[in-house]
């Protein structure tokens, strides 16, 4: 049986070399990405914002309960009833 120190070497080696293989591949994309996005010209670039303004502005406005976090039909509960659901022992009858 070999020492634990010769093991634990090619593993790490193997460990290493993935990790700059990582770096690389990710150095690679980050790369690309860059090129894309300097490709546009100024009147693509105008374009596309106005296309994300149109698609925006169509958009419905929301609803302002579900906007408040309140699910719409449900009256708005107040501290106190936080308070006494949060100390609630357990094992009791959670009240209605």
């Amino acid at each position: 049986m070999r020492p634990r120190s010769q093991v634990r070497k090619p593993l790490l080696k193997v460990l290493g070399l993935a990790g700059l293989a990582g770096v690389a591949a990710t150095g690679a994309v980050l790369a690309r990405n860059e090129r894309q996005r300097r490709a546009y010209t100024a009147d693509d670039v105008r374009a596309r914002l106005h296309e994300r303004h149109a698609a925006l502005v169509a958009v419905p406005e929301p609803d302002p309960d579900l906007a408040q976090g309140r699910p719409a039909g449900r009256s708005r509960r107040g501290p106190r009833e936080l308070l006494r659901r949060l100390t609630r022992r357990a094992g009791r009858d959670p009240r209605p």
